[in-house]
Order: C-alpha cells, then sequence, then structure tokens
C-alpha cells in the first residue's frame, strides 16, 4: 500500500492554548479582552517561558494564524510583548486595527523602546504600559502611551492616588486597574475615576484551543540562513515554505492579512512570498526563530500531505510551471482540515483562495479537482478508481505512470523528513 492508512479526523498532539480575559468599561461593558499565552489547561503562564518565547508562540501560532478578530470576538485585543519584539517591530505583522500592544513590566531598554514606540504610533498603533509601579525608568515613556495598567495595592488607597495622580499628568490616558476581586473594589475605584476595570470580580481568564501544527527546524533554520542576506532570494523562499504545510498556511494566512481589503486571491505559493516583499518575510522568520517552534519527529499526516502535493506537481506539470505550483498548493491544503482540526471550507475561506483553487479543493472541479482525486485514489490503492479518473481528466496519459508518480513523491517525502530527523 502506497500510503499509510490514516483516519481523515486525527486527535492533534501540538494543541495551542490561549486564555483571554476581558477588560471592561465603567458601565461593566465589555471593552476589550486581554490575550494571554497559555501551553496546557492549566490556565496558568507556563514556567521557564521567556518573555520573547511567550511572545512569538502568540505571535505566530494565533494571533497571525487564527487572527485577532476571531480570539477577541471583534473587540479590542491587549497583547503582552517583550522588548526583544517590540524593537523588531514585530506587531507591523499585525494591522494596528483594534491592536492594543501592553509593554511589560520587565523591559529593560527604555530608550530603544521610546523610539520604537513613537516610530509605531506614527503608523496607528497603540500602546499600554502593564503593572506600571511608578518606577521614574517609565517617565519617558508614559506620555506615548494609550493605555496604563495599575495593579489593585493594600490599602487600596495607595492605587487611587497612583490613578489619580496619573490623570492629572496625562488626560488623555485611559487608567485600567487589574486585579479586582470584590464589588467594594470596583466601586471606589470607579468613584476615583478609573476608566477600565480588569479582574477575577468580572471574569476569570477564559481558556480557548486550537489545533496547530509547526514547521519543522531545518526549514527554520534554512530560512535564516537565506533573510540573513542582503537580498532575499524569492525562489529560494518559495522553495523552503513549499516543503512545510505549517509555513505555507501562514504565508498564505499573513499575505491575506496584509492585502487590506482587497482580499487579495491567492494562486500560488511563490505569489504570497513576492507580495510580501522582504521586509515581512525577514519579520516572519525571525517570529519562527523568537518562538522556537520546531518537532523532533515529522508525522505521518505531515508526511502524506506533502507527498500528496508532490504527486499533483509532477502529474500536473506537462500543464506548465503555474499549474504544478498550483497542484503542489492544492496538495498541502487538502491535508490540513485533518491537521488542524478544522472544517476545509473554513480553511479555503480564511486563505482567500482563487475560485479555481478552492472548487478544487471543496467539489473536485477543473483539472485541479479531478487531479486531486486521482492523488487520493492513488493514497488508497484503488487503482481501478485511479484508472477511471485519469481516463476522464488526462486520457492519453498511460496508467503505468501513476505508479512511478506514486513511489516519487512518496521519496520525496521521505528524503525531506530523513534530513530533518538528522538534524533535530
Amino acid at each position: 500500500m502506497l500510503m499509510s492508512g490514516i483516519e481523515a479526523k486525527v486527535k492533534n498532539s501540538t494543541v495551542q492554548f490561549i486564555a483571554r480575559q476581558a477588560i471592561l468599561d465603567a458601565e461593566q461593558n465589555i471593552f476589550a479582552y486581554e490575550l494571554l499565552y497559555r501551553d496546557s489547561h492549566n490556565n496558568a503562564f507556563p514556567v521557564g517561558v521567556s518573555d520573547a518565547q511567550a511572545t512569538g508562540r502568540l505571535f505566530f501560532n494565533s494571533l497571525m494564524f487564527i487572527g485577532i478578530d476571531r480570539l477577541a470576538a471583534g473587540q479590542r485585543a491587549f497583547i503582552n510583548l517583550s522588548d526583544e519584539s517590540l524593537l523588531q517591530e514585530l506587531p507591523r505583522l499585525l494591522k494596528p486595527n483594534n491592536l492594543v500592544i501592553e509593554i511589560v513590566e520587565r523591559s529593560q531598554n527604555i530608550p530603544s523602546l521610546v523610539e520604537t514606540v513613537t516610530k509605531l504610533k506614527k503608523q496607528g498603533y497603540k500602546f499600554a504600559l502593564d503593572d506600571y509601579d511608578g518606577d521614574e525608568k517609565w517617565e519617558p515613556l508614559l506620555g506615548l502611551m494609550d493605555y496604563i495598567k495599575l495593579e489593585v495595592q493594600e490599602p487600596l488607597i495607595k492605587t487611587t492616588m497612583a490613578l489619580k495622580k496619573l490623570k492629572r499628568q496625562f488626560a488623555n490616558v485611559k487608567i485600567v486597574v487589574e486585579r479586582i476581586e470584590d464589588m467594594n473594589t470596583y466601586e471606589y475605584l470607579k468613584q476615583a475615576g478609573c476608566d477600565l476595570f480588569q479582574g477575577y470580580y468580572f471574569a476569570h481568564p477564559e481558556m480557548m484551543n486550537h489545533g496547530n501544527i509547526e514547521p519543522s527546524k531545518m526549514v527554520v533554520f534554512e530560512l535564516l540562513r537565506c533573510t540573513a542576506k542582503a537580498n532575499i532570494n524569492f525562489k529560494e523562499v518559495q522553495t523552503m515554505v513549499a516543503k512545510d504545510i505549517s509555513l505555507t498556511a501562514r504565508i498564505l494566512k499573513l499575505a491575506n492579512a496584509r492585502s487590506g481589503e482587497g482580499r487579495l486571491e491567492m494562486k500560488s505559493i511563490s505569489q504570497a512570498v513576492v507580495y510580501l516583499g522582504e521586509d515581512a518575510i525577514r519579520q516572519f522568520v525571525r517570529v519562527l526563530a523568537l518562538s522556537e517552534l520546531g518537532v523532533d519527529k515529522p508525522t505521518e499526516l505531515t508526511k502524506m500531505g506533502l507527498a500528496r502535493a508532490r504527486f499533483l506537481e509532477v502529474f500536473l506539470f506537462p500543464g506548465g510551471p503555474e499549474m504544478a505550483e498550483q497542484g503542489y498548493l492544492i496538495g498541502l491544503m487538502s491535508i490540513l482540515d485533518a491537521i488542524l482540526e478544522i472544517e476545509l471550507a473554513a480553511i479555503v475561506a480564511e486563505f482567500s483562495l482563487d475560485s479555481s483553487l478552492s472548487s478544487a479543493l471543496l467539489s473536485y472541479q477543473g483539472m485541479l479537482g479531478g487531479s486531486l482525486q486521482l492523488a487520493l485514489a492513488v493514497e488508497r490503492n484503488d487503482w481501478q478508481e485511479a484508472e477511471n479518473i485519469l481516463l476522464a481528466i488526462r486520457p492519453a496519459t498511460p496508467v503505468t505512470s501513476l505508479y512511478e508518480m506514486a513511489l516519487e513523491s512518496r521519496q520525496y517525502s521521505d528524503d525531506i523528513f530523513s534530513v530533518v530527523s538528522d538534524i533535530a
């Protein structure tokens, strides 16, 4: 049998967790959600994870792929960023709409942060200073903030004094008080002029999770090497991205997000890579490295997707390089529903695929769709069905060539993962 028998729906072992906690206004209406990185159902910040690692994982696995609007239910989203991430201007990977960047209290390089925040504010990004403690080191940043967050202190008058002082100094800054755990505290702070409220009294962080696959270490290392050059070779980047289903998904998602209201119709990986340009590709790779993504052992399901993509590429190559490249993309996309445990129709909608690609994936229409059906029949070792499909879509091709393509595609997949295993 060519491919291992794998159920269409599998339990994903790499599940990403995000907690969100509501931020409310004085009337207790939801004003925003703070999105918090978690690594399990325990609903606590993972021990041993640095700000930079949490930033990378939140950005890469959730904000870029699932999308802020979905994670924050259409509300504003407050997210914590390490100073390292800010200095690399990683927020530029996301649109500023409904996004508030929280500068964490552990940040060190204040002069450089001031410079970066000033630049990003001109591009429409908004900022919050998290857990402000009154330290004078924050003075250069305070005037640049849109929000300043305080924690409830005992006695409570300490919090209200700090709140009123900030309101006098920065009339246009909204003050958020965290760790509110009872009604009396809420009422007291409301009377003192607090703008926004957050804490267990209103809501505990709400856990969400979503299926995820991670790029191989080899591809990440190679992309880092490639993007370290003065001029990026887009063909080289495209080739690397095409070898990894996770990267393909995120590159397409990022290109769609950057295309704005025009909603770019994706026809190929190379189109997305070229559209993004050097700056965005470099930032994208920084996120990869920062979040330390990578799997130690490739999954059979991922290998199946890669072999399917290669089979379609080889089968469709007589129709020209563009057709072959579209076939490769279709092959990778067709396995994502099983890997991510998301309906294929939802994936197609998220990536805003060209109509010919989406109809091929969802209803096997056109030459691309027929070729995908052929690949699936070959995977099932159903050679009678494969021969019937071949006669319908390209009768001049001898059926014996399917055996050769099937073996070549499997070898292609095995070769890639043998290299990954050697360096993992």
